[in-house]
């Protein structure tokens, strides 16, 4: 998919580039939406709403991708859901693809989007988001999206959430004590497991064990992390909790902390 991508932009000739899957529908309007965005944005990535064919598809996904505000377009980019604005709705500069190297040509089951994403940003790129409706983006079990193994997104969000987060961070707690944070704790570096103060959760059980030791560590003393509730713990927090799930009780427990998403803390889940 990154070879077939990267030819099509070296044998196109225009100055600005419209991105779109061959089963997708754009609304007339959007090319000229998009272009007068990035007119005044040349080093971003400019995105849309969209909608799903069949209605109902990847509700969640969908739900989350069209509210984010342009704040959480930056601050969001760790969740498993990949892109904050979704590939088959971006419209760029030529110069935004040039500066990023193109696409990966790894093959099947590499994430080039989420690659390429990535590394834009890191290289100082901007995002942005056109809150129009503007693509028809068909959902079908085959589509690539499944074809790439969960484990190798995962590996990828993992170097970049500790390059650009973690490792300027001097400490921090994982919100959730349960199998999610206990996987984002082991796969984190050794230097950056030292940094984890503790894990906070709301479930009693959990909090009652009163530490989650790592067995598997190489270290000789095993690593020993305090298990807190939530309103005892300290931020900066990494959320490795699935959103909008728990009918509004996360959300709304996150809420009463009043801290500020993308400095006090960075959704992973």
């Amino acid at each position: 998919v990154g070879y077939a991508k990267n030819q099509a932009v070296e044998q196109s000739s225009g100055v600005y580039l419209c991105f779109q899957d061959i089963d997708d529908v754009m609304s007339p309007d959007r090319v000229s939406k998009q272009y007068q965005a990035a007119r005044s944005e040349q080093n971003s990535i400019i995105g849309s709403k969209f909608h799903r064919e069949p209605e109902g598809s990847t509700e969640r996904f969908t739900k989350w991708a069209n509210t984010l505000s342009q704040d959480q377009l930056y601050s969001q980019i760790y969740t498993s859901h990949g892109p904050t604005l979704i590939m088959p709705t971006w419209f760029c500069h030529r110069s935004v693809y040039n500066k990023a190297g193109g696409f990966s040509e790894g093959g099947k089951g590499v994430p080039e989007d989420l690659i390429f994403f990535l590394r834009h940003l890191e290289l100082g790129g901007g995002l942005c988001r056109v809150d129009a409706d503007l693509l028809m983006y068909r959902y079908h079990p085959g589509a690539t999206t499944f074809s790439i193994h969960e484990d190798t997104i995962w590996e990828i969000r993992m170097e970049y959430i500790q390059k650009q987060v973690l490792d300027k961070w001097e400490s921090f707690t994982i919100w959730n004590a349960g199998k999610q944070g206990k996987k984002f704790y082991r796969n984190l570096s050794t230097t950056n497991q030292r940094k984890v103060a503790a894990f906070c959760d709301v479930d009693p059980k959990k909090i009652k064990c009163g530490a989650y030791i790592y067995h598997e560590s190489k270290e000789k003393i095993k690593p020993t992390v305090p298990i807190v509730h939530f309103q005892s713990a300290k931020p900066p927090f990494i959320i490795c909790m699935k959103l909008d799930l728990t009918g509004g009780e996360f959300e709304k427990n996150l809420a009463s902390l009043n801290l500020k998403e993308g400095v006090d803390f960075f959704h992973f889940n």
